[in-house]
């Protein structure tokens, strides 16, 4: 910038003088080239200059774009971490109230069991305790008998035995279905199906009402009877 300023005064010299010597004239023009090619390559610098800053605005483009596609992807994956979150948080939920419900059931499941199981142990006790009660009575009963048959009642004692055992049959026309439990250790069922099938003329009918299978019927047939 200096020289240009140098040059437009030379020119104004000449110009105001009118006269000028060769060798200054030549150095102006010489002073004047060298400007001209630093101005030639001031403007191709800033040409250079130009280009790296449309480059650099094109790369600012781009990463801005890259950045916004990644920011998008980020979104995505969090959004689809939330939903997947979401999805194994409710699985869990649902797992949870399972084993909560589960836990209840085993915990009435055990309850029933100890009431089922003192029930049980309630009844093998009356068992035990009746069946005492008949041992007793049937020895009581044959003691009697024995002190009062004499040698000539001998055969008629001997002949009425049988219809003494007879007599102490469980009648299943009359008996409750909680004696036939306890008395002949029929099952629950068993037994409801006995008394809502009554009355019976003979004890094969059991069976043949299926009202309970034969092999129950054989263990009980020596201990029930129908007599009215």
């Amino acid at each position: 910038m200096r020289r240009e300023w140098t040059v437009i005064v030379l020119v104004g010299v000449v110009l105001t003088t009118g006269c000028v010597s060769n060798k200054k004239y030549q150095g102006a023009l010489a002073e004047a080239d060298n400007v001209k090619m630093e101005l030639d390559k001031t403007r191709q610098q800033k040409s250079a200059m130009e280009q790296q800053v449309r480059t650099l605005k094109e790369l600012n483009v781009k990463f801005g774009n890259e950045a916004q596609a990644a920011r998008d992807e980020l979104q995505r994956v969090e959004h689809g971490r939330d939903a997947e979150r979401g999805t194994i948080e409710g699985r869990t939920k649902e797992l949870e109230d399972k084993v909560k419900a589960l836990s209840a059931q085993n915990k009435n499941v055990r309850l029933e069991y100890q009431d089922v199981k003192r029930h049980n142990d309630t009844l093998k006790s009356l068992v035990a305790r009746y069946q005492k009660e008949l041992k007793d009575r049937s020895n009581a009963g044959g003691a009697n008998q024995t002190a009062t048959v004499t040698p000539s009642q001998t055969p008629l004692g001997t002949a009425t035995a049988p219809q003494a055992a007879v007599s102490a049959a469980m009648n299943i026309n009359k008996v409750s279905a909680s004696d036939m439990i306890l008395f002949l250790g029929l099952k629950q069922d068993e037994a409801d199906r006995i008394v809502s099938n009554r009355p019976y003329r003979v004890k094969g009918e059991l069976v043949a009402k299926n009202v309970v299978p034969k092999e129950t019927f054989d263990l009980i047939k020596d201990r029930i009877s129908v007599s009215p």
